[in-house]
């Protein structure tokens, strides 16, 4: 019996008239609260041209001056006979030649790019994510194996902590690094936000650990002791490897959630992408395209960790 296939893409036209009625919708309610997008307002919050104000040195007269193309050399003669050579960009050029000028005066401005606070506060965030989640890892790991120890006292500490993080808002516990143990320790802000961040992560991360561990077959375990290996030789190469595959799935959805979960930092003055955002709002008056703009950047670094943990879960997968 032959098995047909049945087409695909009505399904995909579908999707795509849902996504097109979303964008309509869009546009219609914006239209009627009379926004007016200005969506050319907002390069300049990834990258702009910087001006530098280049002054006289001492006081003294305008020697020279040799424009080519855009740029205009400027030679000052100081009144001790020392030269200054300036290069400024010609159309901001406030000096003529035989020009008197005194210390201090601006004799043009020089230009170059430089990055955006938009272009700022996405490295900020990439910076926080990747140290908090790679120390949360590390605490989760951690912090996961002592909840399976035969020891009491790890696992009832372990147990507390995790209790204690998972049952406490984020935003409390930032709070608590950064006013009173940032305070007493006398710990950076940034310091204190990857510190909560990273406990935070931790504690989610332990209980994955924990399950995924829990997955494994207790046979697995007790045919690694047979062949003489010990409990630490069994948990590393035989236990966790399998677990991993497991786990892998929530552990990218949890790193995913912590690169949104550090737009809270921003409470105790980090500016990361979101305060870099509102800062960006008060001064060019366009909320929506900076909040489209914000989005569209936490989708930049979401999306291809997606990506890469759904195609390291194929491999893995295909490994068994």
């Amino acid at each position: 019996m032959i098995k047909h296939n049945k087409p695909q893409w009505p399904w995909h036209a579908l999707t795509a008239l849902v996504l097109v009625g979303l964008a309509c919708s869009l546009y219609l309610a914006t239209s009627m609260i009379s926004y007016e997008w200005r969506w050319n307002r907002v390069p300049q919050y990834f990258a702009f041209q910087a001006e530098d104000v280049q002054r006289a040195a001492s006081y003294g007269s305008v020697e020279e001056i040799v424009v080519s193309g855009d740029q205009a050399r400027v030679t000052l003669k100081g009144e001790d006979g020392d030269t200054q050579v300036l290069d400024v960009a010609k159309d901001s050029l406030q000096l003529s030649r035989g020009d008197d000028v005194s210390e201090g005066d601006a004799v043009g401005v020089t230009r170059h790019w430089t990055a955006g606070p938009l272009a700022w506060g996405l490295w900020t965030t990439l910076w926080i994510s990747v140290l908090s989640g790679a120390f949360g890892l590390l605490i989760g790991l951690f912090a996961g194996l002592c909840r399976l120890s035969n020891n009491p006292t790890l696992r009832d500490l372990s147990t507390v902590y995790v209790e204690l993080v998972r049952g406490t808002p984020l935003l409390v516990q930032i709070f608590i690094f950064y006013f009173f143990i940032g305070t007493v320790l006398n710990l950076s802000r940034e310091f204190a936000g990857v510190a909560a961040l990273a406990l935070f992560t931790g504690a989610y991360v332990a209980e994955i650990v924990r399950a995924g561990v829990q997955s494994i077959a207790k046979g697995q375990n007790e045919a690694a002791r047979s062949l003489g290996l010990n409990a630490g030789q069994s948990m590393r190469h035989v236990i966790l490897p399998q677990a991993f595959k497991r786990v892998l799935p929530p552990l990218a959805g949890q790193f995913i959630s912590l690169v949104k979960d550090t737009s809270l930092v921003s409470v105790i003055a980090i500016t990361e992408l979101t305060k870099s955002g509102r800062e960006a709002i008060t001064t060019s008056f366009s909320t929506f395209e900076i909040w489209f703009c914000v989005a569209g950047l936490y989708l930049l670094i979401n999306l291809p960790l997606s990506h890469i943990a759904s195609r390291l879960e194929r491999r893995l997968a295909q490994s068994d």
